[in-house]
């Protein structure tokens, strides 16, 4: 249980011996702990502020084998990403699902259907799963009558998967600690250790939990690796590097199911400049996603969409779907994450390599690029990398399950149907039994019209490594996505159930809520300069203008 007692001991046990250490709480750290618990190593991860609070939180959801890479002839990523979406369908049920996606063929696609049809039997090939189809263009419309009609020839399907992200690292995150791992959120590396030959052997860390505001140890370890995403430029520079890669901004727009009425994915050219747009169900909402756009060389660490942003999605969702009139009113949430590519000085951000890559620099491991389903092909990529330096050499094994079984049989007498019970496995893994196990009366209802439950709150609070009410509302559960207004509406429940749990007095509360209220309205929901309308004219218009 991630506790406050939990917290103390873990920095308690930092000055021990490490084999290696890990800097970076998103979903490439949590890869490689989990990876090297597995081979026996004394493996510990820190993560300078919450766990997930990257770019893993804020992805597109997405656990897809990268169809538009075949595009760009990168045959190797797109064979290893079907092969692991395959192995998280069936190790993560009730965490990773099985998507279906249309793919509407119009007559101003600058691709002709028939090339993506191509793509598909070689998407079909790789993960030796037969799954697409054509449809002609009444067989599109029976099924999707409120798509775009006008210069429509048909369509495809095909299927990907999707994922809670955030609750995906914490899962395989504590799949690590209960191997043997050690990680730790909000501890901030304020330099490296080097050695006397000028090698980085160790990190400084700062404790930002409010209570420790003073506390700093050193650690040491033959091995650190930088796995910081979008920040690992930030920590390669204090070693001599130069800046080596590009920050991108991907940003959604999240509208309530109601106002978009789909039960799988469509995915389509948006009409200006006809890069690949997904609008697709996700937790009991729609996303429309994603933008590429460049962020500059210092990433944020609350992103937020841009009023060009917000207004390239919205054209693109009134494009593919006329009959539904959507408009700005009907936006429910938005968020914007931000990844890191090599630069090679491309034009066009959506051209430049998703593959991931790894450096060796005086020492410092960095690994960064790649995606959210492939992060165990990168974990194994950087152990091997460094296996000669590894205590006993030791060798991976994939043919390991990617996540833990569950104890299934321990929650059969839980009062949940089927589905919930799957559900609360697949986030929660070897916790689950706890998490009903810590329910009060009427905890076991869904809050508002999501699909998450009151319990899961008090278990989040007691044992999750909550320091701050985002982490709770953002992260371990995601109501500040899915539900109205970010949960705004609900913060006095919220309160009587959390407030006990955190041990925070009155002030607290107060000074977390408001936080959490003005980085809502910052980063998660429309910008503050957007206009209050959107003009219904016709998109096909605005394309051609």
């Amino acid at each position: 249980m991630w506790n406050a007692t939990w917290r103390q001991s873990v920095w308690d046990e930092l000055k021990r011996p490490w084999d290696l250490i890990i800097i970076g709480g998103g979903i490439t750290g949590a890869g490689l702990l989990r990876e090297a618990t597995r081979i026996g190593l004394r493996a510990l991860l820190v993560e300078g502020n919450d766990f997930t609070s990257g770019t893993s939180s804020r992805s597109s959801k997405l656990v897809h084998g990268g169809l538009r890479y075949l595009k760009n002839g990168q045959i190797r990523l797109t064979y290893e990403s079907v092969r692991e979406r395959e192995n998280l369908l069936r190790t993560g049920r009730g965490l990773i699902y099985p998507l279906g996606f249309v793919m509407p063929s119009y007559s101003n696609d600058k691709i002709p259907g028939w090339v993506f049809h191509a793509g598909l039997i070689i998407y079909d090939l790789l993960a030796l799963k037969w799954g697409h189809q054509r449809y002609g263009t009444k067989d599109v419309l029976d099924r999707w009558p409120f798509l775009r009609s006008e210069g429509l020839l048909g369509g495809y399907r095909y299927f990907d998967a999707h994922t809670d992200d955030a609750r995906l690292v914490l899962r395989v995150i504590q799949e690590a600690v209960n191997d043997g791992g050690s990680a730790i959120n909000y501890a901030w590396v304020e330099d490296l250790l080097r050695s006397k030959s000028g090698q980085v052997c160790g990190i400084a860390l700062r404790d930002q939990d409010p209570r420790y505001p003073n506390q700093r140890v050193e650690v040491e370890a033959p091995i650190v690796i930088n796995a910081t995403g979008a920040w690992a430029d930030e920590l390669r520079i204090l070693t001599g590097g130069n800046r080596r890669l590009r920050l991108l901004r991907g940003s959604h727009l999240v509208f309530p199911a109601k106002k978009v009425p789909l039960s799988r994915a469509v995915s389509f050219y948006h009409p200006h400049d006809q890069r690949p747009v997904f609008i697709y169900p996700w937790e009991g909402t729609i996303i429309v996603g994603t933008t590429d756009v460049d962020q500059g060389s210092i990433p944020k660490p609350e992103p937020s969409i841009s009023t060009t942003e917000a207004e390239y999605l919205m054209i693109a969702a009134r494009y593919a779907f006329p009959p539904l009139e959507l408009n700005l009113d009907d936006v429910l949430s938005t968020f914007s994450g931000i990844r890191a590519v090599v630069d090679t000085g491309k034009a066009d951000p959506s051209k430049e390599s998703r593959e991931h890559v790894i450096w060796q620099e005086n020492g410092l491991v960095t690994v960064t690029g790649g995606k959210l389903t492939t992060f165990r092909v990168m974990a194994h990529d950087t152990l091997r990398a460094i296996r000669h330096l590894l205590p006993g050499h030791p060798r991976l094994n994939r043919k390991l399950r990617m996540l833990d079984k569950p104890p299934v049989e321990a929650m059969l007498d839980i009062e949940l149907d089927a589905p919930e019970r799957l559900r609360l496995l697949g986030r929660y893994g070897a916790n689950a039994p706890r998490v009903a196990e810590a329910v009060k009366r009427g905890e076991l209802t869904c809050i508002g019209e999501t699909n998450s439950l009151w319990a899961e709150l008090r278990w989040a609070a007691r044992a999750e490594a909550v320091l701050h009410l985002d982490d709770l509302l953002l992260r371990r559960l995601r109501l500040g996505i899915i539900a109205p207004q970010g949960g705004i509406p609900w913060l006095d429940k919220i309160r009587e159930i959390v407030q006990p749990e955190l041990g925070w007095d009155d002030p607290r509360w107060q000074q977390e809520m408001d936080s959490y209220i003005q980085l809502w309205h910052r980063s998660y929901y429309l910008p503050l300069d957007y206009p209050q309308s959107i003009k219904k004219q016709s998109v096909s218009q605005e394309s051609t203008s």
